[in-house]
Order: structure tokens, then sequence, then C-alpha cells
């Protein structure tokens, strides 16, 4: 067996199987399993030869279940016959018309990844053995898959109960010869394309529409895509709050192991494991407030050689006078009177300080959509279900089981969980970005991010627009499908679960979050680089060991009458020394990394220009997972 190709046998396939085959990979399908499945098919052919009643195969369906179908045609009787007529028995007919008249879905196309995935979880879990399609009818399933056939399969059309039965009867109509399909990317009828790739139109059996059409696999294919993305994106997301808060020079403590011991969610544990990985071996987080400059507009005099003339600012502090740190003594014992970018608080704005149960809470989302997910994988979801080795049966109904797998509630709510969840993901990271481009917040860095030397820049300040509306149309998109339930097939089907509607909104929704999190990514890379220029210029002034050059960029001096010179004086020196004996300040190797495969698509935005560019290169590289390598 190729290393492409998934083996399935309907117990067996895992969300990264589906992903495989939703790009590419092929099928092959379980030997033993297919006995079972021909097994049950016989068994059905048996029961219909001794007349018994069996819903959906001697029966009409939904509301016309009370319906038992005739030794022949009625509207053969009707004046001029019945010349529309499929060839055929009568439960022939009854499953073509199933497929053909279901097939009613409207909107643009799915993607092909989507239908793929279709294909690969109906034919698992028709090779459970319960549903009474023959083998023949599924290894042609399995065909259309393998032959690159992939049915038009419009996406609006289910209501997520008795299956996802309009969007699954365009994939079977393909099969009778119906419908259109891609090949190649060639979009063209079904007898076309099935004729292109070498096979032929089949004709249903006993309870083979049925079995088709009837299950829960629009959502499930759509809920297992969306959730390799939220896994994909959750790690984006936490790699650019580990960015920002590099940027930040911020605070470490509410990330250690400790503190999230005494609130275990999985989560949360892991996501602080996360951050505190990637941010290892920074030496911004947790800097001393005193090293860290404030940003001043770049002026022809602001430097003193040649090499730091070509920094793209200026850097300042304020000096705090002895007669301002009276109550604040012990303060000013551990860190040098010296006021720069960092604001002298203990804690982090929420967007920083909360990452973990934020982040964590979102992941706790998609973790128990992905039980939910994994258990419907291996599913039998269609209605009835059949039994053909029941014990001791009495009646037919004991071995073919009217019940209700197909209804898609457990997926619903699992996806209403993580549709509630990207907006919250997407908002926390829109703050950070806010942040640091609001000089008033972002701990000394330039307004929006940019020199603005000559007053005619605004850098950044878009960028944050971009994002906020992201956030509020991903918001107003995260309203639960799950909670309106509208009644099918003249209420037979009175409660249904909208499952497929909320999948396809998830999936949809995943876009957008990718490209909020690409936007704090492009503007915390700025970031960054301003912050590590910045602290390690003003190593480099401390460095030439001239105490008056650190001094030309502190503010509140005093005179040299003043009687708080000399004091001033020492302090001064004492930054200097501090500055000059730090080792260079950078970001966790990880961010690093990150920031270094940004900068090989993106250049540091010295000055105003295009940047449209820009952002579509950043939401390729988030899209792609790129960054995560």
């Amino acid at each position: 067996m190729s290393a492409n190709t998934i083996h399935l046998d309907g117990v067996s396939l895992t969300r990264a199987q589906v992903a495989q085959v939703a790009a590419g990979a092929g099928v092959t399908l379980d030997e033993t399993q297919l006995q079972r499945v021909q097994r049950t098919a016989d068994f059905l052919a048996e029961k219909v030869d001794c007349g018994e009643p069996i819903y959906g195969v001697t029966t009409g369906f939904g509301s016309n279940a009370d319906r038992l179908l005739g030794a022949h045609r009625a509207r053969d009787e009707l004046p001029g016959g019945h010349p529309d007529a499929p060839e055929g028995t009568l439960m022939e007919e009854l499953q073509h018309n199933l497929i053909v008249t279901h097939a009613v879905c409207v909107g643009a196309p799915f993607a092909v990844e989507v239908v793929r995935a279709m294909l690969v979880i109906r034919i698992n879990t028709l090779m459970r053995g319960h549903s009474g399609i023959r083998v023949q009818t599924l290894q042609a399933l399995a065909a259309l898959l393998n032959r690159g056939v992939i049915p038009v399969i419009p996406q609006k059309g289910s209501v997520g109960a008795s299956g996802d039965l309009a969007p699954l009867s365009h994939l079977a109509i393909v099969l009778l010869g119906g419908g259109e399909a891609f090949v190649d990317g060639e979009r063209m009828p079904g007898a076309e394309a099935l004729a292109k790739v070498g096979l032929e139109p089949i004709r249903l059996s006993f309870k083979e529409g049925l079995a088709l059409n009837n299950g829960t696999t629009q959502m499930l294919a759509t809920a297992v895509l969306a959730l390799e993305k939220m896994q994909q994106l959750l790690e984006t997301a936490d790699v650019a709050a580990a960015m920002s808060l590099d940027a930040f020079a911020g605070r470490s403590g509410a990330l250690r192991e400790e503190v999230h011991a005494l609130r275990p969610h999985p989560g949360q544990v892991e996501t602080a494991q996360r951050m505190r990985a990637l941010l290892a071996e920074s030496t911004l987080v947790d800097i001393p407030y005193h090293l860290v400059p404030k940003f001043r507009a770049w002026t022809v005099d602001a430097w003193n050689t040649h090499e730091a003339q070509a920094h793209r600012f200026d850097l300042y502090w304020d000096w705090v006078p002895a007669n301002q740190r009276h109550g604040r003594e012990a303060f000013y014992n551990r860190f040098l009177p010296f006021k720069g970018g960092k604001k002298h608080q203990p804690q982090d704005a929420y967007c920083l300080r909360c990452i973990p149960q934020v982040h964590g809470a979102v992941r706790d989302a998609v973790d128990q959509a992905c039980r939910v997910i994994d258990i419907e994988l291996n599913a039998v979801t269609d209605n009835p279900l059949v039994f053909p080795d029941a014990e001791n049966p009495r009646y037919i109904e004991d071995q073919v089981i009217s019940a209700g797998h197909f209804h898609g509630m457990p997926l619903a709510l699992a996806m209403s969980y993580v549709k509630a969840a990207i907006p919250v993901l997407a908002s926390i990271s829109e703050r950070r970005l806010n942040k640091l481009v609001d000089p008033a917040n972002n701990d000394g860095l330039p307004a929006f991010l940019t020199g603005n030397e000559d007053a005619t820049d605004s850098g950044f300040m878009i960028v944050q627009y971009t994002a906020a509306a992201l956030v509020n149309d991903l918001a107003t998109r995260a309203h639960p499908a799950s909670v309106y339930s509208v009644p099918t097939s003249a209420n037979a089907e009175d409660h249904v679960s909208m499952g497929a509607n909320e999948a396809r909104h998830v999936l949809e929704m995943t876009e957008d979050l990718g490209h909020a999190l690409a936007l704090e990514l492009y503007t915390a890379a700025q970031a960054l680089e301003y912050r590590q220029d910045m602290l390690n210029a003003a190593r480099e002034l401390a460095g030439q060991g001239d105490w008056e050059l650190l001094a030309a960029k502190i503010a509140g001096a005093p005179r040299e009458d003043h009687p708080q010179h000399a004091q001033f004086v020492e302090e001064v020196r004492g930054l200097m020394k501090a500055l000059a004996e730090a080792g260079e300040f950078h970001a966790g190797v990880a961010v690093r990394r990150v920031l270094e495969r940004l900068r090989r698509k993106i250049d540091f935005l010295r000055s105003d220009r295009p940047m449209d560019g820009d952002v579509q290169r950043v939401c390729a590289l988030v899209a792609s997972g790129e960054l995560l390598d």
C-alpha cells in the first residue's frame, strides 16, 4: 500500500487521515470489512424477498414512511402511462428518486478538499456494514475519489438532521451519471466525468440511496478541516503573542508553571508552557524598568557618530529627582530613578497577562470539538441501521432499527463552542496590535511604529483598522446556528441541528482569524525591531564610557550648580554601567526565528510605502503554516 494511500476499515479513520485525503491521498478498502458490508446487503435482499416491510426499502421516506410500495407502478394505469419511469423495480426507483430529488443545494460549490473529505468520511462509515449498501456500490464510490472525480456540491441546503441529505445527494448523483463534477479542475456533466476516467454509472439497489445521502458527512468534513486549521491558528496565535510580549519587554510572572498549577485548565496550562518555550532566552522579558528608553524622533544632531546616525530614532529618559521619590524608596533602591518606556507597574495589560487564560480557553473549545469529531469519524450515521446478526430477533424491527444517528446536534454544539471562540482569539490579538501602535500604551515605542520625522507618515495606523473590522465581522458571525431549528418534512423531522451551517461557518471564519493573527505578526515584527534596536543603541552609547553622552538623552537633569547635580551624575553613571554591562538585547530564540522568516518576505517599514503587498505576504505565510515549521 502506498504511503499516500489511506486504508479504510470503518473503525480507525483519523482527522489527520481525512486531511491527507482532502489534500490528494487515495483510499483502499479493507477486505474483511467488505465481507461484512456484503453480508448486510444480502440480508436486506433476503428480507425483501420475504415481503418484510422495511423503512426506506419497501416504504417511503420521511412523512411518506407509512406508505408501503406496491407490486407494480400505479402510475402505469394513468392515461398516457408513465413515460418517465426509470428502469427497474419500484424499490430501485425509490432509491434513484431519493437522490435525484434531494440534490437541491444552492450557492457556490464546496472546495475540492471539502468534497474529498466528504467522500472519504462517507466511504468509511459505510464500511462499518450497518447501512445495507452493496460492495460494488461502495467500490464505485471509492473509485470516484481515487480517480479524481469531484462532485459539484453547492454549499447551502442541509439542515443537519436526516443527515446532510441535499449535499450528499449532490455527491451521490454523479454515481448515477447525473449532476456535475470537476475532473482535473474542469467542470462538466456527471456522465461525462465518469466516462473521462473510465467509470460507468450505477443503478442503486435496496436502501443504497438512503445509505449514500443519510448521514452527517458534510458537517463532519467541514468540521475536520476547520479544526485542522484552528489547531494551526492556535499555534500561530501563541507565536504572535510571544512576539508581542517580547516587543513590549513584558513580564513573565503570569506564565510561570506554579501559577497555572493553581488553576489547571488543560488549555491554559499548555498555552503557558508554549509561551515559556517561545520566549526562552529572551533578554527583553522582565528587563529592569530603568534600562528601557523612550522613543524620540530622529534629528540630525541626535547621535555623535556616523554609524549611530543611521538609527531611525532618537531616545531619552526622564530623571526622577530625589524629592519626588518619597514613599517609593524601596522601589528606587532596586531600580535606578529613570523613567523610560516601561511603566513602573508590576503587571501587564490583560491582552498580555491573560494570554494563557484566553488562548487556553479557545484551545479547550477546539479540543472538545476534536473529541466529538474523533468519535463521529468512525460512527454509523444513516437510518435505519441494519443488524443482520442480531440475537433472537422476533420481527424485522429487531434487525432493521430506525434511530436518530443522522442528527447532527453533537457536532453542531461542539462547533458552536468553537464558533464563539474564534472572535475571542481574534479580539485579544487585535488588542495587542492596538497597544503596539498606540503611543499612550506601547511602552515607549513610536506612535504607529514609524519615525515620522517629517509628520507625513501613517505607519501601521490603518493595519489596526483592518484588524478591528475583522474582529467585528467575526463577532457578528459567531451567533450559533444550532439554537435555531426549523422543522422539515411536514413536521416528521420536527427538530434539526443546523450543524452543516455551523461547521461551514467555522471553516469560513478560520480564514479571517488567520488574517487577524497575520496582522498582529506584521505589526509585532516592526515593534520588536524598534525595541531591540532602541535598547541596543542605548547600550552602544553607554559603551562609549562618556556619562555626558548618556546624560544628554535624559530630561529633567539639574544644573551643575544644583544641590542634586552630583547625585544625578552618580545615577547616570549607574545607568551607563548597567547598560554597558548588559548583553545584547534580543527576543526569545523561537521568536527570533519567526522574525527572520518574516523578514525574508517583508522588509522593515522605514517610512510609508504601499502595504497591501506586505499584508498579502504575511497572510499567505500564516495560511501556509510556514512560520511554524
